[in-house]
């Protein structure tokens, strides 16, 4: 699960969406809601809409919104039984399911706003009908037939779907059949994509004390002034590394010109600082958002005539 937000604010007071995605089915569904909403709130509506309709989830991956990690939303989930997968900090790829139907919901809804205009949640339920009853490549059918085991009836074709009997052993092993058929399916996309990235990943383990280097980004966007922004360092620090969290993150040991940086990172974000103790990249050039980004500065130019 993961938020749409800073959409532009319609009618119905809503600017978010909360999208979440099925592992298994990859089906689907888009409430929705304010910026505003708390957790409490969001509990509500998970169980009205989520749970209602297929229970309770065994797991959850999202990201470290603050909604996700508060205290009331653990205790929540705790006491329905969902194990919360929470995503280390930086390091999209650990909910790609979401992200990726974030960008085909807002290419979507981007669509319907256009040809039809309008707001974008008077359109939202259509988007979500098309969008389940569209090819995915993974699964190699619908997420609906694969949720349902059955084609969906529309009003494109309606009579190409018939009745189908409902609890009979042959449509139990049916849908058994293509359960285990969207499994394989599934593992082999999976496989696919693993090998694609498996070409250039190469094992990065550090102990706790190491010093390491963060890695940072330019603003995207921001217009480059004399080619400033080939010779803008890439890495900052050293920083030492105070914790081991889990296989892939460490914690680092930040300066207070970083506190507002969450401490955790993916290994991905460091390398090892190979240099002596006294190295140190200043951080008085750039100033580092919460995203690890900051803003190239303009240099001035001294007119010496």
């Amino acid at each position: 699960m993961d938020f749409i937000t800073k959409l532009p604010l319609t009618a119905k007071r809503h600017d978010t969406i909360w999208v979440i995605v099925d592992r298994l089915t990859k089906s689907a569904h888009l409430l929705p809601i304010r910026e505003t909403y708390t957790s409490e709130k969001l509990s509500e509506l998970f169980v009205k809409e989520i749970v209602t309709r297929h229970g309770v989830p065994v797991s959850i991956v999202s990201d470290r919104d603050t909604r996700f990690v508060s205290r009331f939303w653990k205790q929540f989930h705790e006491s329905m039984g969902t194990r919360l997968n929470i995503s280390t900090t930086y390091h999209p790829q650990t909910d790609g399911q979401s992200e990726r139907t974030i960008q085909t919901l807002e290419d979507m809804l981007r669509s319907c706003i256009i040809d039809f205009g309008g707001s974008w949640d008077d359109h939202l339920p259509l988007v979500e009908f098309s969008y389940n009853n569209s090819y995915h490549a993974s699964i190699g059918m619908p997420p609906y037939e694969a949720l349902y085991g059955r084609r969906c009836r529309t009003p494109v074709c309606w009579g190409g779907v018939g009745q189908k009997e409902v609890g009979s052993k042959v449509a139990i092993l049916d849908l058994t059949e293509k359960f285990q058929l969207v499994k394989a399916r599934m593992k082999a996309t999976q496989d696919r994509h693993k090998s694609y990235a498996d070409k250039r990943r190469r094992p990065i383990e550090f102990e706790v004390g190491d010093q390491v280097l963060l890695k940072v980004s330019p603003w995207k966007g921001i217009l480059r002034f004399r080619k400033r922004g080939k010779l803008n360092p890439r890495f900052i620090g050293p920083f030492r590394i105070m914790a081991r969290v889990g296989k892939v993150a460490y914690r680092l040991d930040l300066p207070d010109e970083l506190s507002g940086i969450h401490p955790t990172f993916h290994v991905s974000h460091l390398r090892k600082c190979l240099a002596d103790d006294v190295t140190y990249v200043p951080l008085n050039d750039i100033e580092v958002d919460e995203r690890l980004n900051y803003i190239e500065e303009p240099v001035a130019i001294v007119d010496t005539k």
